[in-house]
């Protein structure tokens, strides 16, 4: 197998994850929580990876970070170098293409938690920020939890997106998806197959771990 390959996946999945879980939580609990009847925009925009085309949002992404793009050009007067075909390209369009899978489970967590333990935390004189840190995460966790190993997983089996914004560049751009691919280009049907199996058993194994956390019941939470 291309443990190179495995291995840039897994890092690419690991940035994916941290980043999402720092914005997806504050556009979830707004998603969850605001009264706003224009939010189902954001819910639209959120979802919009679900259904477009890996290589249309692939192409979009690539245009805004090309030198000649908003992204690509503020990116390399700032840094010195080009965002397109490189690793910082493939974690931006990971993240937009996993938002879904990290959003939608944090916002349905966060509205399963109870609005009077909520409203109580505000009446005793704790603030929004505190309240949302030792209540409504702590209730939430099994979906946060949920939504993070899903964003993992779906990053790991990325094959168009990352294909149009990072090309096939071994050892930089390279992940498990595009590896397989070659392999299955050059006949070598055998190390494709492994590589494959490896991808199955992770995949089902997340799905397993996914469920186990969506079972579970959110518990009563002591307010002190």
């Amino acid at each position: 197998m291309d443990w190179q390959a495995i291995a840039l996946s897994v890092r690419l999945s690991c940035w994916t994850t941290a980043v999402l879980l720092a914005l997806g939580l504050p556009i979830a609990y707004w998603l969850a929580f605001s009264p706003r009847r224009w939010k189902v925009l954001v819910e639209a925009v959120v979802a919009l990876p679900l259904v477009l085309p890996p290589t249309v949002l692939g192409f979009y992404v690539l245009l805004a970070i090309s030198p000649t793009g908003f992204l690509g050009g503020a990116y390399t007067r700032l840094v010195g170098s080009g965002l397109a075909f490189s690793f910082p390209g493939l974690v931006l369009a990971s993240v937009l293409y996993s938002m879904p899978f990290a959003v939608q489970p944090f916002a349905a967590a966060f509205a399963a938690v109870d609005q009077r333990l909520i409203e109580a935390s505000w009446s005793l004189g704790v603030s929004r920020w505190a309240t949302f840190r030792r209540v409504i995460v702590p209730l939430a966790r099994p979906g946060i939890l949920a939504g993070m190993v899903l964003s993992f997983a779906h990053t790991l089996g990325e094959f168009g997106v990352v294909l149009m914004v990072g090309g096939n560049l071994e050892g930089v751009t390279r992940t498990v998806s595009i590896s397989i691919y070659d392999h299955v280009q050059a006949l070598d049907y055998a190390t494709a197959g492994t590589t494959s199996l490896l991808l199955l058993v992770v995949s089902f194994l997340v799905l397993v771990v996914t469920y186990a956390l969506q079972r579970r019941v959110i518990p009563a939470w002591p307010l002190r």
